[in-house]
């Protein structure tokens, strides 16, 4: 309790010498300006129907324009690829594999627009100070919130504030649930193999196809499944 009033109290001292719109235009610039990047991270999902939150962590990969891996290693393994408006899901204790569409709108709506620095702020957000605890009291922190109903509440960035790259990113439900995404040890532009957003399956691995879109009763396109 101590840690966290202190963070707050720093935070609230610290004060923003910069304006909330400005903080997320310099981060949105320097996203921008990144052609890959690779993090740890840790994800957390708390819900009102979980006795105890859902935490996971594992290696984020991302390289432009639109590739991006999430590689869980603990408790469970596995992964999922995104690319130009597909996601792969391979959970090997399953030993299977979903091919899934996402719409564009919600590939721009949350943590994946955030990575592909597709996200509008100004536009999509109400950009506003939002102190919250941390182990970076130094570090800037906004809540967006949403102009427009979607899936997220508001969402919660912190960045650090020399490096201007993202350390915690908390999005907030209607429902109440959060999930919350660490990012730590980045490194930008690395070295990247050819195959580090294929994934490798055994020869029986089940293959899952949702991308086949969904005709409606007029034989229009009602789009591409989900996970």
């Amino acid at each position: 309790m101590f840690r966290i009033l202190t963070s707050l109290l720093l935070a609230t001292t610290l004060g923003f010498s910069i304006t909330p719109v400005e903080i997320a235009r310099n981060f949105k610039k320097k996203l921008v300006s990144i052609e890959s990047l690779q993090s740890q991270f840790e994800h957390a999902y708390y819900s009102n129907s979980l006795a105890e939150p859902l935490k996971e962590k594992g290696i984020f990969t991302f390289k432009k324009p639109d590739r991006m891996r999430w590689e869980y290693t603990d408790p469970e393994k596995k992964t999922y690829v995104y690319q130009a408006g597909t996601i792969l899901e391979y959970v090997p204790e399953e030993n299977q594999l979903v091919r899934s569409a996402i719409e564009k709108e919600q590939a721009e709506s949350d943590i994946l627009g955030l990575f592909l620095g597709k996200v509008e702020f100004e536009e999509r957000y109400q950009i506003e100070e939002s102190p919250f605890p941390s182990d970076d009291p130094s570090a800037w922190q906004i809540k967006l919130t949403p102009h427009e109903e979607g899936e997220q509440s508001y969402i919660l960035l912190e960045i650090n504030r020399t490096s201007w790259l993202l350390q915690k990113v908390v999005l907030i439900d209607w429902a109440g649930n959060k999930q919350e995404f660490r990012f730590s040890r980045t490194r930008i532009n690395p070295g990247l193999p050819a195959d580090a957003f294929e994934i490798k399956v055994p020869p029986d691995c089940e293959i899952i196809d949702r991308t086949t879109p969904i005709k409606k009763k007029d034989g229009s396109d009602a789009g591409g499944g989900g996970l």
